[in-house]
């Protein structure tokens, strides 16, 4: 695959992630409207790099026992999860009310690890891990490791700019429409419904 295409892949994934809302995100939405902006630029890039920098070892330890054919199918695997998510949260979004979606958390030590450790624990995280960024990984073990540079690079620049984006629009909007939040949310599960369709068919024409 170009590496262009693997750019916007992972700059798509990482828009994804930064749209849709996390403990960490509500910490620093509930900061940014405080007028707290390092508090919350702090929250949305910190704990999120920790822990990425730890499953990105874990991920490149785990598939150098992977076989690369089981690495490919994974990768069908990987973006059927992702078309699925889509589906599965444009329902739950449609069933919440509008005080589900505007929680907010405090900003404190205790607060800030228990979202971590929630994004930690997250299914949705390892699932990106190991079944979509896992064979990406594995491509750049059998190509050269530089391979899978426009992947992440496209990913942490589509992470940290859709988290810092959405806490902004968040915290302007929510004063001017309600449901502003809400249609944030279906731009991101639209986003994931395409990345899930793009990275699977990038599996079966790499095949």
């Amino acid at each position: 695959m170009p590496l262009m295409d693997l750019l916007l892949l992972g700059a798509g994934m990482g828009v994804v992630g930064g749209l849709m809302p996390s403990p960490l995100h509500l910490i620093a939405i509930t900061q940014a409207a405080l007028g707290r902006w390092l508090r919350a630029l702090f929250v949305l890039i910190v704990p999120p790099l920790v822990v990425d920098g730890l499953l990105l070892l874990i991920t490149v330890f785990f598939y150098q026992y992977i076989p690369p054919a089981i690495a490919h199918d994974v990768a069908y695997g990987g973006g059927a999860i992702l078309i699925g998510f889509a589906v599965f949260y444009f329902i739950e979004m449609r069933r919440k009310t509008r005080t589900e979606l505007a929680g907010s958390a405090a900003f404190t030590y205790a607060s800030v690890s228990v979202a971590t450790l929630a994004q930690l624990t997250a299914p949705g995280t390892w699932i990106y891990w190991l079944a979509v960024a896992g064979p990406i990984i594995e491509e750049g073990r059998q190509r050269g490791y530089w391979h899978a540079v426009p992947f992440f690079a496209g990913s942490l620049i589509g992470y940290y700019g859709g988290a810092v984006l959405s806490v902004w629009l968040i915290t302007w909007g929510a004063s001017l429409n309600r449901h502003f939040k809400k249609h944030l949310m279906t731009v991101a599960n639209a986003l994931l419904f395409v990345m899930g369709v793009f990275y699977f068919v990038r599996a079966y024409i790499g095949h």
